[in-house]
């Protein structure tokens, strides 16, 4: 099992070291979220990462890479936040852990959404955490403009996720991107589509993993001003039609 002693201290090392506070009860939660995401991939393919430390920090410590962007983003404590491309669950429960914001994780994968359902109900996050299968342009459809903060990490192109959160976010709301290695001429397409749907970018932050397990890149766009399109457009569009 992940959950140990060792692991604890550990993980409290790391995320120490990027000035992010646990208690040690949310510590023994991520640490139980990693081994329901270990068990669970026996029987479906939800990481290739199962080493313990290599587990707690590529998905753990690299989820919450994103707090102090979300804090700096988003005032007040009442924040909630629309996880796109969730996966196994990252970074969207760990973000429920430690900062008990209300999140809603998307993935197009029924399968993995129902394993991410399992989770957050072991883990005892219902009051705080749902899990839907659906595509981001058509949960906009019916909770438009209803997020504070849309996260994604790793899922697609910066300038699809801009237009994907355009239609998801408040007034006022922010894009919060993790990124391993991002060329220059995608983060031009991020900004220009920013500026056809009303996001602009406010910040871009540098990390280095622990133990040399890569590089990653914070980006914030907060949104502005309204979309110059109407959004969302036809499912699928922002992938082979991008705006920019």
């Amino acid at each position: 099992m992940i959950l140990s002693e060792n692991n604890l201290e550990t993980l409290d090392s790391y995320l120490e070291s990027f000035g992010i506070a646990t208690t040690r009860q949310q510590r023994e939660l991520l640490l139980q979220h990693l081994d329901l995401v270990v068990e669970k991939n026996k029987v479906m393919n939800l990481t290739r990462i199962v080493d313990d430390r290599e587990a707690i920090i590529r998905h753990l410590v690299d989820s919450l890479l994103l707090v102090p962007s979300i804090e700096g983003a988003a005032a007040g404590q009442e924040i909630s936040f629309v996880d796109v491309g969730t996966g196994a669950g990252f970074p969207g429960i760990p973000l429920g852990i430690v900062r008990k914001w209300n999140g809603t994780l998307i993935d197009s994968v029924g399968k993995k959404v129902r394993a991410v359902s399992e989770f957050i109900a072991s883990l005892g996050l219902e009051d705080r955490l749902t899990a839907e299968s659906v595509r981001a342009e058509d949960l906009a459809r019916h909770q438009s403009e209803r997020f504070d903060i849309v996260t994604a990490r790793a899922v697609a192109d910066l300038g699809v996720l801009v237009e994907y959160a355009s239609p998801l976010l408040k007034a006022g709301g922010a894009l919060v991107v993790s990124k391993a290695q991002i060329a220059s001429d995608e983060i031009a397409r991020g900004d220009k589509t920013g500026k056809i749907v009303g996001l602009q970018r406010v910040s871009r932050e540098t990390y280095e993993l622990p133990e040399d397990q890569g590089h990653r890149e914070i980006l914030t766009y907060k949104k502005t001003t309204k979309s110059k399109v109407k959004l969302p457009r036809q499912t699928g569009m922002a992938k082979n039609k991008p705006l920019a």
